[in-house]
Formats: C-alpha cells, structure tokens, sequence
C-alpha cells in the first residue's frame, strides 16, 4: 500500500520522535504545489482578501513572502494536500488512531529569511489527551544552509514549557524552547517530496536562510488523533479524510503558561 510504513521506521519514530519518509510526493506534485503559491506571489492568482498579507515593498522578506495560513480553507490544491489518503496511512499507523486535520501552512523562507526558533508545536494547538504530529514536506531542497528544520531527538515525551525570549535577529517568533541537559538540535535533511513527521512535542526549529540564492518552501499539515478530546479554538473548524467538518470541544486553561500568557507571533 501507497504510504505504509515498515516495521523499522514505526520503531525509529516511537523511539527517537520523528520519522522521515522519502519521495512521499512526486515531483510533479510538488511542482504542482510550488505553482501554486508562486502565482500568489507573482499576483497573477491572488488569495481571498485578508488571508495573506504581504508587503511586496518591505525590507524583511518575510513580510514580502509571509507564510500563508490554512490555505486549505480557500485553495483546492492545499485541501488535497491535507487530505491525501497517503498521509493517512502514515499517519493512522503512527498515532494508532484515526487522524483529524487541523492546519495547513505553506513557507516560503526566501533567501535572508530568519528562522523559526525551538519550539514545541502541541504549545499551541493544545490537543488533550495526547499530542498533535506534523507532516512537513519539502517543496525546495531543505539543508542548513537555507535554514532547513532541525529537530530535538527523544522529546517527544518532553512536557510543554512555557517560551523564553527568542532572539529576534535570528528568529521571527517571539518563542524559544531550550532542550533538555544532553540533548541538541540535529538537521533533518530534505530533498523536494520528502514528508518529515514528528510528535507536537518534539522541540524543533530553523536558523535564517543563509544561502544568496536558495530557498526554502515547504508545506506543513498539522493532526491530532480522533480519541482526543479538545484542542485550540483557533484551529476550528476540524476536517475529517472524508473532508468533513468534525466537532470537538476547545481547550481551556492557556496550557502551561496559564491563561494570561500572550500567544504572540504564533509559530509551527
């Protein structure tokens, strides 16, 4: 079967909490998908007013190239990149359970771009019981050099912190997560097509794009399992694989900074 996974690459993801799994997606289908978004940039093939706000004139070019938040909401093409049966299977035998799409993301990380910081994508979902997983696939090559994911091998089992100060020079969230005494960021390599999968505990992240030419997009689905009970309001409403809405409750009680903490410059 299309996506499953053998026995030694559900025992390295239960053990070290990530797993990635090569040329998930073709080439054309990642062409496809980078078209896409390059049409949005280039203006020829807008988003529905308010859904990205770029600012082709800025200095940052992250603010010339922001990520685009839940396209699937609006763009048939990301639905079915959330959606894709492939991802399921994967995702099904990882979380012994069936999965709930909750997010979609596309980053285009230009050259220059900063990086995102370390930290723990179930921070802000907030999924209980249990945790979110990421699917992140690489639309472009992602290495160090332009600002490729690292991850915290091991963390998965990691409690959520509350952030420190990140620093805003390398970072363009607000948010830092230190890893544990003995552990440390290691790059996980990506060719284009390649999907990266990690438990929303996982303490990960990115330096900037330090490559004069090379870029670094990405699209990015988050999940949770159906036994959940709750998860952020803000990630409202859930899909189902059939492309159904379903209902969950909304988590209460601001996770581990308490309900007065800030969730400022969200970032997964």
């Amino acid at each position: 079967m299309v996506g499953s996974l053998s026995p030694e690459q559900v025992d390295f993801f239960r053990r070290e909490g990530y797993l990635i799994v090569r040329r998930l997606f073709s080439s054309g289908e990642v062409d496809a998908l980078r078209a896409r978004f390059e049409r949005l940039v280039a203006g020829t093939e807008p988003a529905p007013p308010g859904q990205w706000p770029n600012d082709p004139q800025a200095a940052d070019p992250l603010q010339r190239c922001p990520r685009v938040m839940m396209p699937h909401r609006w763009d048939g093409l990301s639905r079915r990149w959330l959606l894709d049966p492939r991802l399921r299977t994967i995702l099904r035998t990882l979380l012994e359970d069936e999965p709930i799409a909750t997010q979609s993301m596309f980053y285009f990380k230009p050259p220059g771009a900063r990086g995102q910081a370390l930290h723990q994508d179930n921070f802000y979902l907030q999924v209980e019981p249990h945790s979110c997983i990421a699917a992140w696939t690489a639309i472009d090559p992602s290495v160090p050099e332009n600002g490729g994911l690292s991850v915290v091998p091991h963390t998965q089992d990691y409690a959520l912190v509350c952030p420190e100060q990140a620093d805003m020079a390398e970072s363009f969230v607000t948010h830092l997560v230190r890893p544990p005494a003995g552990a440390q960021a290691v790059p996980a390599e990506l060719q284009p097509g390649d999907t990266l999968f990690f438990n929303g505990n996982v303490i990960h992240g990115s330096g900037p794009n330090r490559s004069p030419t090379l870029w670094r997009r990405s699209f990015i689905c988050h999940y949770m399992p159906a036994s959940a009970r709750c998860i952020s309001s803000w990630y409202f409403p859930l899909l189902n694989f059939s492309g159904d809405e379903v209902v969950y409750g909304a988590t209460q009680g601001g996770g581990p900074c308490g309900v007065e903490f800030k969730l400022a410059n969200y970032g997964a």
